[in-house]
């Protein structure tokens, strides 16, 4: 059995819900539906629960895949027909809840090391999801890739960004910086960062973020299975 809890792909998870409901969303995705999926899907290798420090949605469930391809399984594409009861009336109408769900194709770094590949869920999440002109798509990933990730690893408290490419939907790409807290983004290295290179700011006013992004996020849970 593999010990990593890290792989190439992410499978996240928002959600909305009213707030009258909100004690049921917790009691449910911590006693029974996180740890369900991590036992009966191989290849998601970890998870944790988050709530909104800022942006949108509230909640997010983060889940480290083997690979992209898990959620292609049968093993998950069984889900939906083996709900519990609880499970089914989570995801009823009569609650009001909002959901919206991605599988993402990690595409830097290349590889994932054997620490990162060891490493827990962070104690904090900054998830970036966007669009950028095709035009300049090519400038953009490369610009990402060895100016714009790298200089902000460099900010203390920054323990990794990653970049991802949606499976199906959009935005096409998704950005996640682990961090040791949820006060990273608003230290004056991180914003010096933001503005360390003049390419910057000719790339940066041509993303087109989704709607409350870029979220930084807390964790609140993480399941012992």
């Amino acid at each position: 059995m593999t010990t990593d809890k890290k792989g190439t792909g992410l499978f996240m998870v928002w959600v909305d819900i009213p707030s009258e409901h909100e004690d049921e969303l917790n009691r449910w995705y911590n006693e029974e539906h996180m740890a369900a999926i991590l036992a009966d899907v191989p290849g998601f290798l970890d998870a944790a629960r988050y709530v909104a420090v800022s942006g949108t949605p509230k909640y997010l469930a983060c889940y480290e895949l083997e690979s992209v391809q898990v959620v292609e399984s049968p093993a998950f594409l069984r889900l939906p027909y083996e709900m519990s009861p609880w499970t089914t009336r989570m995801l009823s109408e009569e609650l009001g809840l909002t959901l919206r769900n991605n599988a993402y194709q990690q595409i830097f770094p290349a590889q994932v090391s054997q620490a990162v590949a060891q490493s827990h869920m962070a104690p904090a999440l900054q998830v970036g999801l966007m669009d950028i002109p095709p035009e300049i798509e090519d400038e953009f990933n490369q610009w990402y890739n060895t100016i714009f990730v790298p200089g902000f690893e460099k900010v203390p408290g920054c323990i990794r960004g990653r970049r991802y490419r949606v499976v199906d939907g959009e935005p096409k790409y998704a950005t996640v910086y682990e961090f040791e807290h949820e006060g990273v983004p608003q230290s004056p290295e991180w914003i010096a960062a933001s503005k360390s290179h003049p390419q910057s700011a000719r790339i940066i006013p041509q993303m087109k973020n989704a709607a409350g992004s870029p979220g930084v996020y807390r964790k609140i849970f993480f399941p012992t299975i």
